[in-house]
């Protein structure tokens, strides 16, 4: 199939019933010549102001926008300003319906399933959010989850919001030390948890973690518990804990709090494989303002909608799928393994629940393709229209796959950004063609471009992912960073004022986004650049391999490629499969791509959010400390890529 045509295109009828569609008529009659997106989008980014004022008043946002400027300060990044006289609730904006219909559908690996109606969701809230002011919890203060993915997360993060305080999660498969790195440093005032989780049939016992955290954190006076993988848990281990539902007074008033725009909702965490995990503050606002964009705009998200995406409360997909109550859908939360009791558990729940979008990873994709299952085969996915991807680069060949096993008039919608920006720099969008391999376009108001080394902006060619202007969802700082060293560091220090994300990417001259990995993972055999995903997307369509990991080794005052392969169970990585990788890699891309090095390993490290680790293992190969192996799911697996003597000569 040419790249150049595309493999899917957008009915009439869609698009007319689009809410981008309507967003642009919204526009036109202010005045705004916004005859097709890319004209929208260059106005949304020369008019930042303009543009999102009227998305403030398109998708209605609850609360006072105030008299004052809607942007200050905006040549200045970081320093920029957004809403400045604005007031809100992140927590009213998202219970803003009420009724019988499900805000929360619950569904886990034990088949269990739980509906939760907008009133009970709202009644919920608040009776947390009075145990949270009956608990001394005020505005500013931290709130933390380590949490399954229960609506009982949703819940506490709305009721934590409601009160003023700052929320921050990470999943229950967090070893001690994990939880340590991140909770930490903040000090909540209030722990909720559960008291274990399953994944793949086994149970998790988690009351003794969570000991050890309250002992080592003197800040956490009251723990929550959620009784989830046993009926009565034995909480005496813990002091000061009390069960979900004995906490608070039911029927308790709401009262959510209307705070300054940039008032901190959210403590994000950097993936910490190379140290103590940063500390990414997040204001409501603009949480709020990147998300309904994200949502209505890019992703089309209606009142109605069963929203879904395959994630833990560790991830920033978690915080970016609670805000589509926002606009009227109905979460759809599972917990578990997404292969228990088999592969079609996840395609099962989105036939049953009438999913009508679908959020995953290319690790997950690309699992299920090796595993032979089609969904269009098993189940009726009649109601589903979208499938959207993001954690790593999506390769040209899945998009195939989507397109043949899921359906083919499912619009296919690659996303990327970060847990730094809590959102996306490019998204799907309803009106446009995809085409393999190519995310659709970049955010609204989003001024995204591709720099090479000299800081040009080009077209075409590779070169790093930049955002060369401020947008409202920039974290508002770092955590214990009081001169915001630490976050101009991390973005701004090699272009002054320009946010560079770390992501090696191509724009595209139709305006679409090829992202090729992550930019410090880059190789550079003989000053030659490759991105790691343009060798991942080639390797990974062996049927023989399972999973892969490719670094740059220092060999001879040069870089040397080198890719380890996980195979199937019972392979072994012989001269003849050698040769038809270094051969599928020469043929697909360049010679310089073909590795000097192909070794074979058991397993692949990955972080608990299924993330390669290409720095760490590239630091063990070198001898190097990895500094924090807490971060990761699997850190014994880095042991394996100690001292091979296949690298050596």
């Amino acid at each position: 199939m040419s790249a150049e045509r595309p493999i899917w295109t957008p009915t009439p009828l869609r698009m007319a019933d689009a809410n981008l569609t309507r967003f642009m008529a919204f526009v036109r009659a202010r005045g705004v010549a916004a005859g097709d997106f890319d004209q929208l989008w260059r106005w949304s980014v020369a008019c930042p102001a303009e543009f999102w004022t009227a998305l403030w008043d398109f998708t209605e946002v609850i609360g006072d926008r105030g008299a004052g400027p809607v942007l200050t300060d905006g040549d200045r990044m970081p320093g920029a300003r957004w809403f400045a006289d604005a007031r809100l609730s992140f927590a009213e904006n998202l219970l803003r319906l009420s009724g019988a219909e499900p805000a929360i559908v619950f569904c886990n690996e034990r088949g269990d399933r739980r509906e939760i109606s907008w009133d009970t969701l709202r009644a919920e809230v608040a009776r947390i959010a009075d145990g949270l002011r009956a608990a001394g919890v005020v505005p500013g203060d931290r709130v933390a989850g380590f949490m399954p993915n229960l609506p009982e997360a949703v819940i506490a993060m709305l009721a934590t919001a409601s009160v003023g305080a700052t929320w921050s999660s990470c999943s229950p498969d967090f070893g001690l030390q994990g939880v340590m790195d991140r909770f930490g440093q903040i000090a909540p005032r209030v722990l909720f948890t559960a008291d274990g989780y399953v994944y793949a049939g086994r149970r998790h016992d988690s009351i003794g973690r969570i000991a050890g955290v309250v002992a080592r954190i003197e800040s956490i006076a009251r723990v929550v518990v959620v009784p989830y993988a046993q009926p009565a848990p034995d909480l005496s281990p813990l002091p000061n804990a009390v069960a979900f539902g004995e906490f608070g007074r039911a029927g308790a008033s709401p009262d959510p709090l209307r705070l300054p725009f940039d008032h901190p909702l959210y403590i994000m965490y950097s993936s910490g494989t190379t140290g103590v995990p940063k500390c990414i503050v997040h204001g409501a606002g603009g949480t709020l303002l990147q998300h309904l964009k994200e949502h209505q705009l890019h992703t089309d998200v209606k009142p109605g909608d069963r929203l879904f995406f395959f994630t833990t409360c560790g991830w920033m997909m978690w915080n970016w799928l609670a805000s589509g109550l926002a606009s009227g859908a109905t979460l759809v939360l599972y917990e578990g393994s997404p292969f228990h009791p088999d592969e079609g558990v996840l395609w099962r729940m989105a036939a049953d629940e009438g999913v009508t979008i679908f959020g995953t990873s290319p690790k997950y994709l690309g699992a299920l393709e090796k595993s032979g299952y089609r969904p269009a085969e098993r189940v009726s996915l009649a109601r589903l229209r979208t499938v959207l991807s993001t954690g790593s680069p999506l390769a040209p060949e899945q998009f195939d796959f989507v397109r043949g096993a899921i359906g083919t008039d499912v619009q296919l919608a690659s996303i990327s950004g970060g847990t730094d920006i809590i959102s996306c720099f490019a998204l799907g969008n309803p009106l446009l063609p995809v085409y393999r391999g190519e995310l659709q376009c970049r955010g609204l108001g989003m001024k995204v471009e591709v720099w090479d080394e000299d800081g040009r902006s080009v077209t075409g060619e590779k070169g790093e992912l930049v955002c060369t202007a401020p947008f409202p969802s920039m974290p508002v700082g770092f955590w214990n960073d009081a001169d915001g060293a630490k976050y101009h560091a991390a973005y701004f220090e090699r272009f002054p004022g320009v946010w560079q994300h770390g992501d090696y990417a191509v724009l595209t001259p139709r305006g679409g986004l090829v992202i090729l990995g992550r930019s410090d993972a880059v190789l550079n055999p003989g000053g030659v650049r490759i991105g790691t995903a343009e060798i991942y997307r080639q390797v990974e369509l062996l049927e023989e391999v399972v999973d892969s990991i490719v670094i740059g080794q220092d060999w001879e005052d040069d870089v040397r490629v080198v890719l380890f392969v996980r195979l199937r169970d019972g392979l072994v990585l012989d001269e003849a499969l050698q040769g038809k990788i270094r051969e599928r890699i020469r043929t697909s891309t360049t010679p310089r791509h073909v590795p000097a090095r192909i070794v074979q390993v058991d397993d692949i490290p990955r972080t608990i959010s299924g993330k390669v680790v290409e720095l760490a293992v590239r630091n063990v190969v070198h001898g190097r400390p990895v500094r924090n192996t807490d971060a990761l799911a699997n850190p014994q697996a880095l042991e394996q890529f100690r001292d091979r003597p296949e690298l050596r000569s």
